[in-house]
């Protein structure tokens, strides 16, 4: 433990690192923590820099964020909006649909939610929920699932050629880390609100998601509408390089220097394609 000595006498950071060292402190897990806000603060003050050429372009941009509960959505999501500017950056997390929705063409509910000129959207969760959730979950029926697989390619495609640009995110993590996460949330008064009855399903029915997930990925994969799988047991890594993936899709840093690099590791983030190694299988 430092001392009330220890830290009066320590002027820099370095100097109560001596100190631990001295004292045989293990302070490998706070330096990590350093490391890794310092990295996120440098990538967050990419993001109002890309947010800002986006506004001026007047670029339509739509980030989707996929992937097992407990995957790390919301929170790699807090993470990029958090410096942003409200005005031109919109979360879309939407609820069940209601009656008159469910009459209405799948698709319309979301349409309405599309980034407009010189906005970025974030989805949680999308149009992807019939893909796997509500086939897995029996929220939609067979037929609604065809069509539905049937015309996600040409909606995406539409939407290539009017200029909406769309980043598909997986976030992948393994049945384990799915299970403390889960649990991790029962004992956290703060994120009990994130527990729901579909979430206590996920272990019993992980093989059936696979399933979905991997068809999925089959036919609607595509080189205008790429999958990006994200490895995603460790929260922050996964956060730090799918904003690093982004940012690397645009080419907004012509007038700026970059304070650090905005490449993603490709051994965290990558393309989908059949031969890939998946956590979650």
């Amino acid at each position: 433990m430092f001392t009330l000595e220890d830290l009066s006498s320590a002027k820099r950071r370095k100097d109560l690192i001596e100190i631990a060292h001295q004292k045989d402190i293990s302070v490998a897990k706070a330096l990590r923590n350093l490391r890794y806000e310092e990295e996120l603060r440098l990538l967050q003050i990419e993001m109002v820099n890309f947010q800002r050429w986006v506004r001026k372009h007047k670029m339509r941009v739509a980030i989707i964020f996929e992937g097992r509960d407990a995957a790390g959505k919301g929170g790699t999501i807090k993470r990029f909006k958090q410096h942003l500017n409200p005005r031109t950056t919109r979360v879309v997390a939407l609820s069940r649909p209601t009656e008159v929705e469910r009459g209405q063409w799948y698709f319309r509910r979301y349409i309405k939610e599309l980034p407009n000129p010189g906005e970025i959207v974030l989805f949680d969760r999308s149009w992807y929920n019939r893909a796997v959730v509500e086939p897995v979950m029996g929220f939609c029926n067979q037929q609604e699932y065809n069509q539905f697989m049937v015309q996600v390619p040409g909606f995406e495609h539409m939407l290539y050629e009017d200029g909406v640009k769309i980043i598909k995110f997986w976030f992948s993590i393994s049945k384990s880390e799915q299970k403390r996460r889960i649990d991790s949330r029962l004992l956290n008064p703060l994120k009990k609100w994130k527990f729901s009855p579909v979430d206590q399903k996920g272990q019993a029915l992980w093989d059936k998601y696979t399933y979905y997930k991997e068809h999925m990925f089959s036919k609607t994969h595509s080189t205008f509408s790429p999958w990006i799988i994200v490895k995603a047991n460790s929260k922050k890594t996964a956060r730090l390089e799918s904003m690093r993936y982004v940012l690397s899709q645009f080419d907004y840093t012509k007038a700026l220097k970059s304070k650090t690099t905005i490449l993603p590791d490709p051994n965290i983030v990558l393309r989908y394609y059949r031969q890939i190694e998946q956590i979650d299988t």
